[in-house]
């Protein structure tokens, strides 16, 4: 007789939310921080503050070249968090990670180093309705400049990719195609691995925007299959300015460098110059050493938590919190309804209400949420909205947050009943 599946060990949240320093703080009427927004940013924990402030106390120095000791216990520790990073995602080679300031960062590298070398005029790349401006607008300019096709796969009013029209665009054998793992705006969860299978099939190219699933879903570089991957660090844990563009190592060989001057060069003479081996030739100048630190760290905490439970953790918070608030009178909610499909992403509407003013109560209740667009203009349009309220989870939230939610919710309803 097989045995049965066990699911993962529940997270313990009242002891996670006390290694972040920044949720022990309440309002003038006492109410507790119940932050919302990890989906725009997360907050650190301890370990993470305590060592970007103990590089830059004991072991400030550049890298890579000082032989003395500041230096070298620098760059033994910058380069461990490029070891662990590269666990964390499973890449095979810890060289094909690209420290970067954030994914915005990664895609324009990949859009200027690998666009300009490989589309052409009349290529077709395609995008997703589902994609934050990102993974949009460098694509939007790589195709002016170089005269190539950009077209976006459409979706459906429940917040999936349209699978039958991205289905049709890759017929049309793309240059390339990029995608988001998780939908920063509805949560939708797109599986990026079968996607990658059949672009590549026709002969694309395929780079993964994973701002939002490195946070919050196990990575797995190696199984995914696709040519790049990009995360942004200020969204799991770690320290704003650090993120990692991953690619396959023979896609960054082939590709020139992004940005050009000290750090990233073999040799230079008056005749010309020769770069440097991955990953020095994508990280130009002197490198944000206490933030990439930070990373290493915020990754190795999410490794200690287990991306299994962070996702189980996750999937049962955003059951809970759509359920209590599909209670409430006039919500709408956005996103798809199988939470397999959804990551912990809630944007939502309360009647008529404008978003702003929405967020604007509940922070007066010190519930901290986004309204906007959340940098999805062209998906706005396409669900025929302007903007949304949207409350986003992490590792430290949990039903006690969702009640506080509903509660502020409440008080939105009878402010303009």
């Amino acid at each position: 007789m097989a045995t049965p599946l066990l699911s993962p060990a529940p997270l313990q949240v009242d002891a996670i939310r006390a290694d972040f320093p920044i949720l022990n703080q309440a309002n003038e009427r006492g109410q507790r921080l119940v932050y919302l927004d990890s989906a725009a940013s997360s907050q650190k924990p301890a370990v993470v503050i305590d060592a970007q402030a103990n590089y830059y106390r004991h072991d400030n120095a550049n890298i890579h070249r000082g032989v003395y000791a500041l230096s070298e216990r620098a760059t033994t520790e910058y380069e461990t968090a490029r070891k662990r990073v590269a666990a964390f995602i499973n890449a095979p080679d810890p060289d094909t990670c690209i420290f970067v300031r954030n994914t915005t960062e990664a895609i324009n590298l990949v859009a200027y180093s690998w666009g300009r070398q490989h589309i052409q005029a009349g290529d077709l790349l395609v995008v997703t309705l589902l994609d934050h401006h990102s993974n949009l607008v460098p694509w939007q300019v790589l195709a002016e400049t170089q005269g190539a096709e950009l077209a976006y796969a459409r979706v459906t009013a429940g917040g999936r990719l349209d699978e039958d029209h991205l289905g049709r665009l890759l017929d049309r054998e793309p240059k390339l195609v990029a995608m988001p793992h998780v939908s920063n705006a509805l949560g939708t969860i797109v599986d990026v691995a079968r996607w990658t299978r059949r672009a590549q099939a026709a002969g694309a190219t395929v780079l993964i925007d994973g701002a939002q699933s490195a946070p919050h879903l196990p990575v797995d570089v190696a199984a995914i299959g696709c040519d790049f991957f990009a995360l942004s660090g200020h969204k799991l844990l770690a320290p704003m300015g650090s993120g990692v563009l991953w690619g396959k190592r023979d896609r960054l060989d082939a590709m020139p460098p992004f940005l050009t001057g000290g750090g990233m060069i073999r040799r230079v003479t008056v005749d010309g110059t020769t770069w440097a081996e991955l990953p020095a030739k994508f990280e130009a100048g002197t490198p944000a050493v206490g933030e990439a630190i930070g990373l290493g760290v915020a990754v190795d905490y999410l490794t200690e938590l287990g991306m299994d439970r962070v996702r189980s953790h996750e999937r049962d918070l955003t059951d809970y919190a759509l359920d209590r608030l599909q209670r409430l009178p006039g919500i709408q909610l956005y996103g798809p309804d199988d939470l397999d499909e959804r990551a912990g992403v809630i944007s939502f509407a309360v009647g008529e209400v404008h978003p702003h003013d929405v967020a604007s109560i509940l922070a007066e209740e010190n519930v901290a949420v986004r309204a906007g667009h959340h940098c999805c203009q062209p998906l706005m349009r396409e669900l025929d909205l302007v903007a949304t309220t949207r409350a986003s989870f992490s590792v430290y939230n949990d039903e006690t947050d969702v009640d506080r939610l509903a509660s502020a919710i409440e008080r939105v309803i009878e402010v303009f009943a």
